[in-house]
């Protein structure tokens, strides 16, 4: 069992449905459901923004991510643009997916379906320090393809 932290969640006017949950014991994300008023046909290559009805006081130091549901990836292509979506800590709107169909052929998002996964993670900020020189790897500054393959 995972350890638990406290989260607060609120519905919107619109939000209709089940509560966010997780599917097993063991999972790390837990599945929000679009609330829309009619089916949406995703073409290929569109973007939509998904609404949830949700909104969450998450506690500081962590954070949100949303993620795309294995499931709606493998078979349909579809996935969420920014993967992944970061939710900061100090936001209260609604929390919206947005959803992009990278497949070959046309998805019909229904009002309910569980659209996205939201992870909640640790966040640790970075105490900038400038510096004259950065300490050499045996990388160094090799990019992209430099480890090859």
């Amino acid at each position: 069992m995972h350890p638990k932290i406290g989260l607060k969640i609120k519905t919107l006017p619109h939000f209709k449905g089940e509560l966010p949950q997780y599917q097993t014991v063991a999972a790390s994300g837990f599945d929000v459901r679009a609330q829309l008023g009619e089916s949406i046909i995703m073409k290929p290559g569109q973007r939509e923004l998904i609404p949830t009805g949700l909104s969450f006081a998450i506690p500081n130091g962590y954070e949100i991510q949303a993620r795309p549901r294995s499931g709606l990836a493998w078979k349909h292509g579809i996935s969420v643009v920014n993967t992944p979506g970061t939710i900061d800590s100090d936001y209260r709107g609604e929390v919206k997916i947005i959803l992009i169909n990278l497949g070959q052929e046309p998805l019909e998002i229904k009002d309910q379906e569980r659209v996205a996964q939201l992870v909640i993670t640790p966040v640790v900020q970075a105490e900038f320090q400038l510096v004259e020189v950065l300490d050499d790897t045996h990388r160094g500054s090799g990019g992209f393809g430099s480890t090859g393959k």
